[in-house]
């Protein structure tokens, strides 16, 4: 977090979580449900809530991250737009509650060793895309030391099918965002280069820069 811009994306990789705003009319945003399943530094949850002005839920299972991100990262107190729950990713995504309600699924789960994804099946992937809405879309988080990117891959392409899954590049530090939508588009390079300019415009994300390192896995 830049201290003098609290509420703004500084990471790359965290930047490229949002690249779900290539796959959405730019003006449904703030009518629009983000989940973050791993709370981090806030960042994310931050960002959708006081910038995107989403209604925003995000699941913590770790009650001192929570308190971290109150105390040192200016993140609000909940309230009608924002609910910070403390909770298991896997017993969330799996629960009827959120079924069929997120637009923005953000996950990025890792323990303090973050030396592979703490929950990475098929079967908590399919359960994610049980949260989404028909147009709505997973980004992940997928580095460390002993995970396997091809195999996360996979996983995800079997919950999702390859046809609805695209990915960036690696960052230099060796994070790559893979992003599934719970319904397959083909936008045009046209529209996601319009969409990429008005987000770069809005909300100051890199979003012309994601369309030269980004691109469907099939």
């Amino acid at each position: 977090m830049r201290l003098d811009a609290p509420f703004e994306i500084d990471l790359e990789y965290v930047q490229r979580m949002m690249a779900w705003l290539l796959f959405v009319d730019p003006a449904s945003v703030a009518r629009r449900h983000a989940m973050q399943l791993g709370l981090g530094a806030a960042s994310l949850t931050k960002f959708c809530r006081k910038k995107l002005r989403m209604k925003t839920t995000a699941i913590e299972l770790n009650p001192q991250v929570i308190a971290a991100c109150r105390l040192w990262f200016k993140l609000p107190a909940d309230d009608e737009r924002l609910a910070v729950v403390l909770g298991e990713a896997a017993e969330v995504a799996a629960h009827a509650h959120w079924r069929g309600s997120i637009d923005a699924l953000q996950v990025d789960l890792y323990d303090h060793d973050a030396a592979a994804p703490v929950v990475d099946s098929a079967a908590f992937y399919a359960d994610c895309r049980r949260l989404l809405t028909e147009d709505g879309c997973m980004t992940v988080n997928l580095f460390g030391r002993s995970s396997s990117y091809e195999k996360s891959l996979q996983k995800i392409v079997a919950a999702f099918g390859s046809d609805a899954v695209w990915a960036f590049k690696p960052t230099r530090e060796g994070n790559t965002i893979v992003l599934a939508l719970r319904e397959p588009q083909t936008p045009t390079r046209a529209v996601l280069a319009a969409r990429a300019e008005t987000i770069q415009t809005r909300w100051g994300l890199p979003a012309s820069k994601w369309l030269r390192v980004f691109k469907p896995v099939a």
